[in-house]
């Protein structure tokens, strides 16, 4: 009996080890993800020198506030939050809603060239982003639209990406039976869009704000090229001109400005994070 039972702790003993061992990786995962925010804000807490010390420093310092003063005496660094939050916001609006419309319109709508039409969207995701820079500025020239929020905006509200997205998301998730029935019930295309498409692709719509928004915010080299005057400057921008001093780069200054940059990313992906679990939860069909 006692042979028997030694045999039997044996699965238990091995799912304890491989529970373990499986949360062991996910908290060296864990910790190499948050180590570089980390040390970014051990820099940013101490002088400029502290990047350059051997062995690096892991101790926090107390020369935060004073690195970030320098910050908003070299840049209007809260006027470029504000800058990004806007534009990262209005694009990630409009791409949500306009590439989920496209996206319904091939999934689940049959017109002329249809397939022809998505191929061709498909293909412009292999051109360069680079080769469409001087012809989009020529037409933002002449629309007189140059530093100003519309040359980043406007471009940007709808993208290839988020049309095949959408579209293969809809396919799936939005039965024919279902939109079907809303024309039954004497629903207009609108109006089933809204009623009945919408609440089940809302994880995929998500996901899209989520990439977009990180996307947008992120962008550094559009926003160079149409803005110019510094009250318009996104804070990609902003950063990069703290680079610009003549007594060296000072990084405790920018690691300051890199890691308060940082947060609004941090909170709006949170807020996008649970917003993706409850349309999962709340879009799941019983069956």
């Amino acid at each position: 009996m006692s042979t028997l039972g030694a045999f039997r702790k044996k699965p238990d003993d091995m799912g304890l080890l491989g529970k373990i061992g499986f949360y062991f990786i996910l908290i060296l995962g864990a910790l190499a993800s948050v180590f570089p925010f980390y040390w970014m804000f051990v820099v940013a807490s101490n002088d400029k020198g502290a990047v350059f010390h051997v062995p690096p420093l892991l101790t926090l310092g107390d020369q935060f506030i004073d690195n970030f003063k320098r910050v908003l005496e070299k840049s209007d660094f809260f006027q470029a939050i504000g800058n990004s939050l806007f534009v990262s916001s209005m694009v990630t609006i409009s791409v949500v809603f306009f590439c989920t419309l496209a996206g319904y319109a091939f999934a689940k709508y049959e017109f002329p060239f249809k397939n022809i039409l998505f191929y061709f969207v498909i293909a412009t995701l292999f051109v360069p982003q680079q080769l469409g820079v001087l012809p989009t500025y020529v037409i933002m020239a002449k629309l007189h639209w140059i530093d100003s929020f519309k040359a980043l905006i406007v471009p940007a509200m709808v993208n290839a990406f988020g049309i095949f997205w959408m579209r293969q998301y809809i396919s799936t998730a939005v039965h024919t039976e279902l939109i079907e029935a809303g024309r039954i019930d004497g629903g207009g295309h609108f109006r089933i869009f809204w009623n009945i498409a919408i609440p089940v692709i809302t994880p995929a719509m998500a996901t899209l704000g989520i990439l977009n928004f990180m996307t947008v915010w992120n962008d550094f080299f559009w926003p160079l090229v149409v803005l110019k005057s510094r009250e318009h400057y996104t804070i990609q921008i902003a950063l990069q001109q703290l680079f610009t001093t003549r007594d060296g780069i000072d990084y405790g200054m920018i690691m300051s400005a890199t890691f308060t940059a940082t947060l609004p990313l941090l909170v709006v992906f949170l807020l996008f994070s649970r917003w993706v679990i409850a349309g999962l939860t709340s879009g799941a069909i019983k069956s």
